[in-house]
Parts: C-alpha cells; sequence; structure tokens
C-alpha cells in the first residue's frame, strides 16, 4: 500500500504502538468513497442511458408500427395477402412478425413462421387483441439485449408486430468498460493526493498537541475530553513526582538529622567515658561526669523512641492500615490529659513552671498511647519554651460537639514565619535553648502525626513574648 510520512514522522518520537495510521485511515476512507461513489454514477449513467435510448427506440418503433399498418390496411382490397405485402417492404434491421387472431404466427421476417410458438399469451399481442395496440420489453440474459415491442391490430383482426433490439445496461458498461477503469484509476490517484493533503491538516494539530506541559489545548472538539484526562494526567503526574522529590528530600535531611542528634549525645557519653576509664578525673568530679553520662543517655533513649514512633506512624500512614497501633478504643481525653500533667510536674517545678488542666469529661474514639504522646508532646514543648515562673494551662473539652485539647503557656511565643515550620522534624525555633533542655525536635512532628491519625485537626496560635496556644480538634462524636 501506499506509504505515508506523516505515520513515519509519528513515529520518530517514540517506538510505535502498533495502532492504526490515522493519515491511512482517512486515505482508504476518501478512496472508498470516491471509488463507490464513481461506480455508482457509472452505473446510474448507464441505467438513464439505457432507459433513455430504450424509450425513443420504443417510440420510434410504435410510430413505425403504425405507419405499416396504415398500409396493410389500404393494400387489403388490392386482394394481395398481408405476408407478401410484408416481404415487400423493406424494414431494416426491424423485425416483423404477423400473428392471426388464435395467436397462430402467419409471418415473420427473421425465422419461419411454422417455427414459432403461439404468440396469443405475449402481452404486446394480447394488448393489441384486446385494445387495437400493445407494447412491451424483455430483457435477453443470454445476449445482453434488451427486445423492443409494439404491437397494432390490422382491420384483418390479425396483430402486426414490430420488435427491435437495443443494449441491455449490462452491455453498455461492457462498452464503456475501458473508460469506466481509467476513470476510476483517475479518482484514486486524486483521493490519494488529496488524502495526504487532508490527513497533514488533520493529524498535524493532533502531533502539535504538547502533552508534557499539562494545559494542552485540543484542536477538535472531539479530542476535548482526551486532551483533559491528559492535562489531569500530566498533573497528577508531577504533583507525584513533587511529592517523591520532596520525600527523598525529607529522608535525606531526616537521616541527616538523626545522624547529628545521635552523634551529639554518642560523643558527649564516649568522652566522658573515656576521661573516667583512663582516670583523669577528681574523684569530687566524678559524680558530674556520671551525671552528665546518664543525661546524655536519657536523650539518646528519647531520641531513639521518638524516630521509632515516628517510622511506626510513617508505615500506618504509607500502607493506609492503623493496626501497628492496635484496635481503637473509647479513650476519656481528660483523663489522659491529667495523667499526663501528673507525669511532667517534677519537670515542670524544676523549670519553675506551673502546669494545671481542667476541663470536662469528653470521650475520642482512638490509640491510648498515640492519645498519650500527643498530650506529652504538646505539654512537654510547652514547658521547655516557656519563661521562668510561666504557666502551662491544659483544657480539655467539647466545642460545637468535637472533643477539643487546648494547650496554652506564657512562653518565648513563635514568629510568624516560623509558625508553619514547627510541626516538621527536627525543626527548632531556638536550637540552643532547645538542646540545652535536652528536645529531641521530633515533638511537634509527633503531634502532627498522631493528630492526623486520629482525623483531627490542629491550630496554632502564637504571639513573641506572649506565649502559644496549640489546639487539637477531633470528629464529632469521637469519630
Amino acid at each position: 500500500m501506499v506509504g505515508f510520512k506523516l505515520a513515519g514522522a509519528a513515529r520518530k518520537g517514540g517506538e510505535s504502538h502498533g495502532g492504526a495510521s490515522l493519515s491511512r485511515r482517512i486515505f482508504l476512507a476518501l478512496a472508498g468513497v470516491c471509488v463507490a461513489a464513481c461506480l455508482l454514477v457509472s452505473l446510474a449513467s448507464a441505467y438513464i442511458y439505457q432507459r433513455s435510448v430504450v424509450e425513443d427506440a420504443s417510440a420510434g418503433l410504435g410510430r413505425e408500427c403504425e405507419a405499416v399498418s396504415s398500409t396493410l390496411n389500404e393494400t387489403a382490397s388490392s386482394g394481395r395477402s398481408e405476408s407478401s405485402v410484408l416481404r415487400g417492404l423493406g424494414l431494416g434491421d426491424v423485425r416483423a412478425t404477423l400473428v392471426a387472431r388464435d395467436g397462430t404466427v402467419l409471418y415473420d421476417s427473421l425465422v419461419p413462421a411454422s417455427s414459432l410458438p403461439n404468440h396469443r399469451s405475449r402481452p404486446e399481442v394480447a394488448a393489441a387483441l384486446k385494445g387495437g395496440s400493445g407494447s412491451s420489453e424483455r430483457d435477453s440474459q443470454t445476449v445482453g439485449y434488451v427486445s423492443i415491442y409494439q404491437a397494432q391490430r390490422l382491420d384483418s383482426g390479425n396483430v402486426l408486430r414490430l420488435s427491435e433490439d437495443r443494449d441491455g445496461i449490462m452491455r453498455v458498461i461492457a462498452n464503456d468498460l475501458w473508460f469506466v477503469i481509467g476513470t476510476v484509476a483517475v479518482v484514486v490517484g486524486v483521493s490519494w493526493i488529496v488524502s495526504r493533503s487532508l490527513a497533514w491538516r488533520f493529524v498535524q494539530p493532533i502531533l502539535a498537541i504538547d502533552t508534557a506541559s499539562g494545559n494542552a489545548v485540543s484542536p477538535y472538539e472531539e479530542l476535548d475530553p482526551l486532551v483533559r484526562r491528559l492535562n489531569e494526567q500530566q498533573v497528577e503526574l508531577k504533583a507525584r513526582m513533587d511529592r517523591i522529590v520532596d520525600a527523598d528530600v525529607m529522608r535525606q535531611e531526616f537521616t541527616a538529622n538523626v545522624t547529628h542528634e545521635l552523634k551529639t549525645p554518642i560523643a558527649s557519653i564516649s568522652g566522658a567515658s573515656e576521661l573516667l576509664r583512663d582516670g583523669f578525673v577528681r574523684p569530687e568530679d566524678v559524680r558530674d561526669f556520671a551525671s552528665r553520662i546518664y543525661g546524655d543517655a536519657q536523650r539518646l533513649s528519647s531520641l531513639v523512641s521518638d524516630i521509632l514512633m515516628l517510622s511506626k506512624m510513617d508505615e500506618s500512614e504509607r500502607v493506609g492500615d492503623q493496626a501497628l497501633f492496635g484496635e481503637p478504643q473509647d479513650v476519656d481525653l481528660l483523663s489522659v490529659a491529667q495523667d499526663v500533667v501528673d507525669r511532667l510536674q517534677d519537670r515542670a517545678r524544676k523549670a519553675n513552671v506551673t502546669l494545671h488542666v481542667q476541663g470536662a469529661n469528653v470521650r475520642v474514639s482512638g490509640y491510648p498511647r498515640l492519645l498519650d504522646e500527643l498530650v506529652k508532646n504538646l505539654c512537654d514543648n510547652a514547658i521547655r519554651y516557656n519563661r521562668t515562673g510561666g504557666s502551662v494551662h491544659v483544657f480539655v473539652l467539647p466545642v460545637n460537639g468535637h472533643p477539643t485539647l487546648r494547650v496554652s503557656d506564657t512562653g518565648v511565643g513563635i514568629a510568624p514565619e516560623d509558625q508553619p515550620k514547627v510541626f516538621e522534624r527536627f525543626y527548632r525555633v531556638d536550637k540552643s535553648r532547645s538542646r540545652a533542655s535536652g528536645g529531641t525536635g521530633l515533638g511537634l512532628a509527633i503531634v502532627k502525626h498522631a493528630a492526623a491519625l486520629h482525623g483531627a485537626t490542629i491550630d496554632l496560635s502564637s504571639e513573641l513574648g506572649r506565649g502559644t496556644t496549640i489546639t487539637v480538634t477531633f470528629p464529632a462524636d469521637g469519630r
């Protein structure tokens, strides 16, 4: 079949998908329509031509039949037989037949009359016997002719029938077969040229669609759904790639931060232990070195616990399965808050911060351990970043049917530009202060994930030097 440059051009950008070429489909459709139209027009023209010829021949034969009948009627009185008069007439290619009233053939100009069967049942003869004249047409399937008959009843009662053969429609087509073939060939050639031009005009806008931009414009109305879907998929793909890149960056930063956070207490423990081992510590300083080792070991233990907790939360969110934390239970949020406050009272006293809890018993469907971690990290953060003589208030109450936990402090506050980042892992507003107070930098990250696992929302309100309030709102009815 004819090759197409368009199909080749479409494949240059990548491997062929094995589908049909649009330009080839346009060519085949156009060529098929043109050839079919050409054949139909040829058949219609041949039919119209043949009918026109037959009708003209029938009209002429009718006039000739009337003239011959008139001649036979005029010569009847002269005593000459009708058959002898017909023999004397020069009718050329016209066949003359004389039929008696009973249908017996009395004379035929082409074959002996005795060899012909009774003609009384012939349509044109029957019509002439009944009404004075008749006509008919009969196709010859063997020789491809149409026989035209005209019959006229004579004064004697006999019937004169004249007949003439004309080309049938198939013979007309056969006579012009090479013309038809030539016309079809020309049409195919023209359709090939036109189809290539049309295919380029139709396909070029499709090939020009920029599917990578995410805002491609459809060149045709019929392609709107496809182009719209491609744009949506491109936007979704870019979003996924961005998330993958962000996740990879976060993973690298998390690994770097974990490594750094682990190295600091390990180095401190290793250095103090080495000095103790080598006997470079005075007896009166041993207690201080042991206290430093113990504090760094506790900090290391807290950091590892927080990392394991976050890893478990990440895994739960990734696989969409919260069964890692057991079965959800009906938890009294106020009881959880009171228990956390009781455990942190010693820490609050050492920091010279007062810690209070109040509110109502509201119940949440969730995971006790995660809720405990959420409250503990909020309170621990509020104590760590508070001022000397400050306070932390924990409120548990229902708000518009939603269980709500609110932790307010009178601490240093958070600058507006830092507020969107405080829930990121290892992000510290005041790095020197948090390290001195033993923070791991993962507390608020744990709060964010624990709230998300319970379908809760977090709201942060803070002002530098005036303190910070973090509100966690759980779904209504604990769901």
